[in-house]
């Protein structure tokens, strides 16, 4: 395994994986042009290209023709597993420490792989993408078009970097960055999951323009079921790392609408509006549960990413709304804020009910109510995340202060902690 991963003096070997299913018509020509581009590859420092071709449960003639072709290796799913699935065993079996994948439609060009594989080598990228964004000629479909930029627009939001190609089909990547990449899905899905984790993993990226053919027989992604499915999945891989990031614009979206109804209250109170109509009650109903849940949704999503930070013990990810708004970490503002929000809500209960006893009417006193639970409810909430952020914190600094109390010399090796102990499987004695 140590010898696959290494580059030697005379060049490095080069592993092309080609998932396939049911591609009699185009694998043949794709081969044929992957085997041409063997000399360019030789001249920028490739001693071996390996091609490997994984039949993902072809019904047509798509492994004979493969079997037919000299200087590739083929392997087959006995059923059909999905397209990352294909990569990942084409992956396992390669012996090149340099990897490559394209899809055997014809649509991306061989004749791009040597520009890519030179700038795996050359800028020691960790991961080179073949895009179809950044300027090549590209024939996709206007409607891939569409999901494309919306999947690019939303992982470069959340991943605050921008990416053109996040479900590009053609790229380049150095063996020992799977560690990082990897678990990946089994599916149409393993590109953008790959570009999230790219992302995520700090690995360096380069996404250089290719051209974009249309493919050769029947297209296998679905639009809507396809496209709903990366966009699921790139969500859910960026919650992984980053949870604050999505969680904290789905909070402050939820407060500030909430922040419109409750000004629109306050106007209309100042203008002497004191009943509610069955409007008036559904958006008073709405803006109580908006401001608690943003809050609790915001409160999650800082919470998530400190214990994140614990499991892959590295630095605690602070979200940029919050940390523009309070200018310095959560835990250091959650305290002071809850025990604000807590006394104007016990507050605002308290003078509610020394007005009811004097014969107020509730017509009178409904917005001042409404303001005491939203107050108590939210400092509450902030109240309890304060401690859990504390509780975090402290954990994620144990081991340093284990070693500043005992000395440099004397410090033990660190305590398995939620990350080792989730990875074994071992439960938490009680």
């Amino acid at each position: 395994m140590e010898q696959s991963l290494e580059t030697s003096a005379a060049g490095t070997v080069l592993s092309v994986v080609i998932p396939a299913l049911n591609e009699e018509h185009g694998i043949a020509n794709i081969l044929q042009r992957l085997h041409a581009v063997g000399g360019q590859l030789e001249r920028i420092g490739i001693r071996e290209l390996e091609v490997i071709v994984v039949d993902d449960g072809s019904e047509d003639a798509t492994a004979e023709i493969v079997e037919r072709t000299p200087g590739v290796k083929l392997f087959r799913h006995k059923a059909n597993r999905g397209y990352g699935a294909a990569i990942k065993t084409g992956f396992s079996h390669a012996s090149g420490s340099l990897l490559a994948f394209l899809d055997a439609d014809g649509t991306y060009p061989p004749e791009s792989l040597a520009k890519l594989c030179e700038v795996a080598l050359d800028r020691r990228a960790d991961v080179v993408i073949g895009s179809r964004r950044s300027g090549g000629e590209s024939r996709m479909p206007l409607v891939r078009r569409i999901g494309n930029l919306i999947w690019s627009s939303l992982l470069s939001l959340i991943g605050n970097t921008t990416v053109e190609d996040p479900a590009s089909g053609m790229r380049v990547v150095w063996r020992h960055c799977l560690e990082k990449l990897y678990p990946l899905p089994d599916g149409l899905n393993f590109t953008p999951v790959m570009s999230a984790r790219t992302l995520h993993e700090k690995l360096t990226v380069v996404e250089l323009p290719i051209p974009y053919a249309e493919r050769t027989g029947r297209s296998k992604l679905s639009i809507v079921r396809d496209g709903l499915r990366f966009l699921g999945t790139i969500i859910w891989t960026v919650l992984q790392y980053n949870p604050a990031r999505i969680l904290e614009m789905v909070g402050f979206g939820a407060m500030s609408v909430a922040g419109v109804i409750g000004t629109l209250f306050i106007v209309a109170r100042f203008n002497g509006i004191a009943e509610l109509g069955i409007w008036g009650v559904a958006a008073a109903y709405s803006g109580l549960v908006l401001a608690v849940g943003g809050v609790s949704t915001l409160s999650l999503g800082i919470a998530s990413n400190y214990l994140v930070a614990l499991f892959h013990s590295g630095p605690i990810r602070q979200p940029s709304l919050v940390a523009k708004v309070l200018g310095a970490p959560a835990e250091q503002n959650f305290g002071w804020i809850a025990a604000t929000l807590s006394a104007c809500g016990a507050g605002a209960g308290a003078l509610s009910l020394i007005l009811a006893l004097q014969g107020w009417e509730i017509t009178r006193l409904w917005f001042w109510l409404l303001g005491s639970a939203l107050c108590l409810l939210s400092g509450i909430q902030l109240a309890l995340f304060s401690m859990l952020l504390r509780v975090i914190q402290t954990l994620n600094h144990r081991h340093e202060r284990i070693g500043a109390d005992l000395g440099a010399d004397l410090c033990p090796a660190p305590i398995p902690g939620v990350r080792q102990a989730i990875l074994s499987g071992s439960r938490i004695a009680r």
